[in-house]
């Protein structure tokens, strides 16, 4: 099922499928974790052991340039990236580094405001830094 959806989703993109980027759609389909490319390359690299972390590194900032995947600056250290690609809200827990869908928070939308102040806005995220509740839970 995911290698049909990663295939769509890459050629409704504009990006051409081929074996490895099919792979890394895949993953990003069939993993909802926000993962980094660290965790994406140890995952991958054990069924495709010549994938580099230079072509994982063009690949995923290809599918962000095309919209097949979001890519998250978090901070200077933590740049994650998610396959749903639908407009939604991310909670960064401080605590536990998880990063969180928040669907049922309003996104911002570049379609709705493409204009602030004469400069042209291509993209827009937004997301919310603090405590998971599993993390409360535990203190």
């Amino acid at each position: 099922m995911y290698e049909n959806a990663a295939y769509h989703r890459l050629v409704a993109c504009g990006v051409r499928p081929s074996m490895q980027r099919l792979a890394i759609m895949n993953y990003l389909l069939d993993n909802a974790t926000h993962p980094t490319v660290e965790e994406v390359h140890r995952h991958l690299v054990q069924k495709i052991p010549s994938l580099s972390r230079t072509t994982l590194y063009n690949t995923l900032r290809l599918f962000s340039e095309h919209g097949a995947a979001q890519m998250l600056t978090i901070d200077d250290h933590r740049v994650c990236y998610d396959g749903d690609i639908r407009p939604h809200v991310h909670f960064f827990c401080k605590k536990c580094g998880r990063v969180i869908d928040l669907f049922d928070v309003p996104a911002p939308s570049a379609v709705e405001v493409s204009d602030i102040d004469g400069n042209r806005m291509d993209e827009a995220q937004l997301y919310y830094r603090g405590v998971c509740v599993k993390c409360l839970e535990q203190e």
